[in-house]
């Protein structure tokens, strides 16, 4: 008799389980979604660096550590100068730095510059936001590979 009735409590404690409130938390489709978040962030950041792409030259220059993300201007291998995704002509190049510095002239610019760009084109856009008063203008250079 006792093992008759034995049986029978222990199922009732197995109902009453299932029927309860669940105190444990599934992690696998929250470690999932974190996956796919990981792998479509490691896929679209490169793409957001920078927006005209350019073939840069190569030095054996350290990088910069920069805290501010800088205004970047790109000047690609036809001379065509852009700020950010937006193509200027020389005359705008001044106004939209203006309306995009932050800090004012102390500011800082990088000048993107195509390998195959004319080096004289280079100087002439670092003359013009140079001579407007940016006193922190910085060519940028993808690093050596050898």
């Amino acid at each position: 008799m006792g093992m008759a009735s034995g049986g029978g409590g222990g199922r009732r404690r197995r109902r009453s389980r299932r029927g309860g409130p669940i105190n444990e938390i599934n992690m696998t489709p929250f470690i999932d979604v974190m996956l796919v978040l990981l792998i479509i962030f490691m896929v679209a950041a490169p793409l957001l660096t920078a927006g005209v792409p350019l073939d840069l030259p190569q030095t054996r220059a350290a990088p910069l550590n920069v805290d501010t993300k800088p205004v970047t201007l790109s000047i690609r291998a036809s001379g065509q100068v852009f700020l950010g995704e937006t193509e200027l002509s020389d005359e705008e190049i001044v106004g939209r730095l203006a309306s995009t510095a932050k800090q004012g002239f102390d500011e800082r610019i990088f000048v993107r510059g195509d390998k195959k760009v004319d080096y004289g084109r280079v100087a002439q856009v670092m003359s013009i936001v140079t001579a407007a008063g940016y006193k922190r203008v910085a060519l940028v250079t993808e690093p050596d590979q050898r």
